[in-house]
């Protein structure tokens, strides 16, 4: 079963087309929606795991898992295989941060994107949340009106503390193979990472967005990953 896993900066849309079309293919899918409280005893992570072990709790115990995260979400996924009762057959990281251990969003963005780190975080220092973005500047990735429109609905801007949370990496991780696939180039640090790893890679230009605006070249990609590593698809 394919568990496609969006960025706690949005909602579950971002991969619902791709779920569509790995339905198409006769192929099980799930898309938990990460749900967290702002001010909680739990840390953000926390909430986030137990919301895709919530998710998966009819799912076979027996049942392997594919976890597929998207952006933000691919720090989560150490932290959400720990949750689950389930086995994890493999990690794909799609346009996403790969986890390092104990390291804080912030962290992980300094080394992705020094050019700009120092601003965003005197940023975040003074107030700011992030994401803000509106409708007109998400024009030119998401050219689809409606489907702009929901995504930008969906934002969950994100204050200091989320960004500086440590993500716990569990010793052994990754217990699964790995793969990688990349869609925009402020994903060129990670996606280096997984080559030098030797993980299958793919490469789809297109935009960060693209599981929303070509979701059949997304689940081609993500099919043809699952095949390099030897993964048997059962529908």
């Amino acid at each position: 079963m394919f568990v496609l896993i969006h960025s706690p900066l949005v909602g579950a849309l971002t991969w619902q087309p791709v779920a569509h079309e790995l339905e198409a293919e006769k192929l099980a899918v799930s898309v938990p929606a990460l749900q967290d409280t702002e001010g909680s005893d739990l840390a953000y992570w926390q909430q986030h795991a137990t919301a895709v072990q919530q998710a998966l709790s009819g799912v076979s115990t027996d049942r392997p898992l594919i976890l597929v995260g998207h952006s933000g979400s691919g720090p989560l996924l150490p932290v959400i295989r720990q949750q689950l009762s389930q086995p994890v057959a493999a990690y794909v990281f799609a346009d996403a941060g790969i986890p390092r251990a104990n390291a804080s969003r912030l962290d992980l963005l300094a080394a992705e994107a020094p050019e700009w780190f120092e601003s965003f975080h005197e940023f975040l220092k003074a107030g700011g949340r992030f994401p803000d973005w509106r409708d007109e500047d998400l024009l030119e990735e998401i050219p689809n009106e409606k489907l702009r429109a929901t995504l930008v609905s969906e934002i969950q801007p994100r204050a200091l503390p989320f960004w500086t949370e440590p993500l716990p990496v569990f010793a052994g991780w990754p217990d699964a193979p790995c793969a990688y696939l990349q869609f925009s180039s402020a994903y060129n640090v990670p996606a280096a990472y997984a080559r030098e790893q030797g993980w299958p890679y793919r490469h789809l230009p297109g935009g960060h967005f693209l599981p929303l605006t070509d979701p059949r070249s997304v689940t081609q990609a993500l099919i043809s990953l699952l095949h390099d590593l030897d993964i048997e698809l059962a529908t």
